[in-house]
């Protein structure tokens, strides 16, 4: 009897308390309910966080996708770099690259979707497509552009003209801003990442076997704008390298 009577004093004394438990779960049922729609509908497509298209992350979600193509349909493709990278929050992240690839000797574009969850280790090809050959066009900006001498207005076997101005928003000139801007993100610590506003001013030489560009970026990081000075390389096989970088205080 003594018992019965102390379960009883124990849940009057707990009466009180019920609603507020009650409310927290609702809560907690509210939260996670919004957090997985939030998941689902973030889904703006927008630049890659990773930075430059050739970062490593990047390039490796790049070699990942043309590995997965070539198990699925017993191709032969050989991975050459990302050309433009962006993401989609969707339960995770769905990446959205356009690739270039060669096949037989001939540079492709292809656009391919990679979804990844990294929580789990998930990481999956959801499309992989040929969208047209990687013809160099200096005019129409198409594929791989690349400097020569004759872009430069340097004929072979002329006088060496040295640095010229080469215009800003030349894609070249982009992804070696962007390789710029990626790698001055991989030596800083800063919470707030770097990004690209602006190519203020350019200019190219081209030497043997590879270009110097020497480019006046305008970068943001937070609410701060600020501008670097940056020497970028880049060799006959396409890659870049940060040579220098400093801040721009004119």
């Amino acid at each position: 009897m003594s018992s019965k009577l102390s379960f009883s004093r124990i849940s009057y004394a707990l009466l009180p308390f019920v609603p507020l438990v009650l409310f927290v779960f609702v809560l907690l049922v509210q939260f996670s309910s919004q957090s997985d729609i939030d998941m689902a509908t973030l889904g703006g497509v927008r630049e890659s966080r990773g930075g430059s298209d050739n970062s490593a992350d990047v390039e490796d979600l790049g070699r990942f996708a043309v590995q997965e193509h070539n198990k699925k349909e017993n191709a032969l493709l050989e991975f050459a770099r990302v050309v433009k990278a962006e993401e989609q929050v969707v339960a995770g992240t769905l990446h959205h690259l356009t690739l270039e690839a060669i096949e037989a000797g001939t540079k492709k574009i292809y656009e391919a979707k990679v979804w990844v969850k990294p929580w789990l280790n998930f990481k999956e090809l959801q499309e992989f497509k040929h969208t047209g050959d990687a013809t160099p066009s200096k005019h129409t900006g198409d594929a791989t552009p690349s400097f020569t001498r004759s872009d430069l207005g340097v004929k072979q076997g002329g006088q060496e003209q040295g640095w010229q101005a080469v215009p800003a928003h030349d894609p070249v000139v982009q992804d070696a801003a962007n390789h710029a801007v990626s790698t001055l993100q991989q030596r800083s610590n800063s919470l707030f990442p770097y990004v690209l506003q602006e190519v203020v001013h350019a200019k190219a030489e081209v030497i043997d076997d590879f270009a110097r560009f020497d480019l006046v970026l305008k970068v943001k990081r937070g609410n701060k704008e600020e501008k670097y000075k940056a020497e970028v390389h880049k060799n006959n096989e396409g890659n870049f390298h940060l040579n220098q970088m400093e801040h721009d205080s004119s």
